[in-house]
C-alpha cells in the first residue's frame, strides 16, 4: 500500500481514479470547503473514511506537509517497454519523455505533470538509478501520476535502440550540442531525452541519440533544472505540432 496526501492530489485521484483508493483519513479538526468537498466525494463513491487526530497523520507520514488529508491507495502500475511497442502501433505521431537516471523524486513528479499536461504518450525511464512512484512523486505530480504510463524498462539503450526502428527520431538534450532545440523538427514521432541531475545522460544513452540538441542559455547559468528544461522542451514540441 501507498500513501498520497496533500488536498490536490488526493482531490485529482478522488475525481481521475477512485478505485486506486483503499481508505481515506482526514484531520477532524479540519473543516473548510476544500475538505468537505474530498469528504462528500468520498461518502458518493462509497469509499472508506476516518477522521483522526493530526498527530495520527504525522506518525503515518513523518515531516511531510499532508495538509490534513492521506489517501491509503494501491500501488500504482508501471509500464514495459512490450507494452509501449504494442501502443506506438496505434499512434500515428507520439510524443515520448525519456529521462536518464532522474533520482530526485520531485523531479520526477514535476516531470511527470508536464508530461500529461503537454500530452505525452508516455514517460519513459531505467528500472535502475532512478526515483520511483512513492508518494512524493504521486503529491507533486498533482495527479498526472495515476494518468499518464511510466514505462520502466531494464535497457535503456536497447529501448532507445527499438523506438529508432519503430519509426520514432530519439532527440537527447545536451549542453555542448551544437544544434538549439528551436533549429529541429519535432512534429513527427519523436521521444525527447533528458540526462539526469548534474550528469547529464549516459554514454550509451548519448550514444543511441539520433541528434543532440541545446537549450539557450543566456544568462551566468549554465544548466537548467531537469523539470524545467523537459517543460520547455515538451512545449516547443507542442508548439510545432500545433501549427
Amino acid at each position: 500500500m501507498e500513501a498520497v496526501y496533500g488536498i490536490h492530489a488526493v482531490t485529482s485521484l478522488l475525481n481521475r481514479q477512485p478505485e486506486q483508493i483503499i481508505e481515506l483519513k482526514l484531520v477532524e479538526s479540519r473543516d473548510d470547503d476544500k475538505v468537505q468537498y474530498i469528504q462528500h466525494q468520498a461518502e458518493k463513491l462509497g469509499l472508506r473514511l476516518t477522521l483522526v487526530e493530526r498527530d495520527a497523520l504525522d506518525d503515518l507520514l513523518g515531516d511531510v506537509v499532508h495538509q490534513g488529508v492521506v489517501a491509503v491507495c494501491k500501488p500504482l502500475k508501471t509500464y514495459t517497454d512490450a507494452w509501449l511497442m504494442e501502443q506506438l502501433a496505434h499512434q500515428d505521431k507520439p510524443l515520448l519523455l525519456v529521462l536518464d537516471g532522474v533520482t530526485d523524486p520531485h523531479n520526477l513528479g514535476a516531470c511527470l505533470r508536464t508530461a500529461d499536461a503537454a500530452g505525452a504518450h508516455a514517460v519513459i525511464v531505467p528500472k535502475d538509478k532512478s526515483a520511483t512512484l512513492n508518494a512524493t512523486v504521486r503529491k507533486v505530480a498533482c495527479g498526472a501520476a495515476e494518468v499518464i504510463p511510466l514505462v520502466a524498462v531494464t535497457n535503456l539503450s536497447r529501448t532507445l535502440n527499438e523506438l529508432k526502428d519503430a519509426g520514432v527520431w530519439v532527440i537527447g538534450t545536451a549542453g555542448e550540442a551544437e544544434q538549439s532545440l528551436y533549429q529541429v523538427d519535432l512534429s513527427g514521432p519523436v521521444a525527447l531525452v533528458m540526462g539526469a541531475e548534474g550528469k547529464g545522460m549516459r554514454r550509451l544513452t548519448r550514444e543511441q541519440c539520433d541528434q543532440l540538441v541545446n537549450l539557450p542559455m543566456a544568462g551566468e547559468v549554465s544548466s537548467l533544472n531537469v523539470s524545467v528544461a523537459t517543460g520547455v522542451c515538451l512545449y516547443e514540441a507542442v508548439r510545432q505540432r500545433q501549427g
